[in-house]
């Protein structure tokens, strides 16, 4: 039986953090499922249409990933795609209690799904996506902290609000 695993997340927008935990997962899982999921409690920068370009864009050279997006409860949706895994990503301890409320009530919802923590690279530590958001929006240098397009991509956005 093939391994699949889903890697969620807003990626508002994608950030070398957030490549380095899918690189990292492709090589373990036989299938790496991106789903970009609509979180309610967040309002998001980029489109849902603009983000699954980005991800597909800058994962397209890696070919056992394929990048959805879903509205409901995560494991709902890697149950339709037969997952067995998903993968999360850790910073810092401060996110692992956030990690460990929302893997466990995963594993309320479905005992047959494994959650996997990956610790980013210590280069990624500190990197979110609201970091990277607030240094574009500022003109200030994105280029270590996303891929080309992103930074393009935030680039062009902001400079559309300027003109509003």
């Amino acid at each position: 039986m093939a391994s699949i695993a889903v890697c969620p997340g807003s990626f508002d927008p994608i950030t070398y953090g957030h490549l380095d935990i899918i690189k990292r997962g492709a090589k373990v899982f036989d299938q790496v499922s991106i789903c970009v999921l609509n979180n309610s409690s967040k309002k998001p920068f980029f489109t849902l249409e603009e983000r699954l370009a980005l991800i597909k864009e800058v994962t397209k050279d890696i070919p056992n990933v394929t990048v959805n997006s879903y509205e409901g409860l995560l494991i709902d949706y890697a149950k339709s795609i037969q997952a067995n895994a998903i993968i999360r990503g850790l910073r810092a301890v401060s996110d692992f209690e956030y990690e460990m409320q929302i893997t466990s009530m995963n594993r309320v919802l479905s005992e047959e799904i494994e959650t996997f923590f990956i610790m980013t690279n210590n280069q990624y530590s500190f990197l979110s996506s609201s970091i990277v958001k607030e240094v574009s929006k500022y003109n200030g240098d994105i280029s270590e902290l996303v891929p080309k397009v992103v930074e393009e991509a935030l680039t062009k956005k902001y400079q559309a609000l300027k003109k509003v």
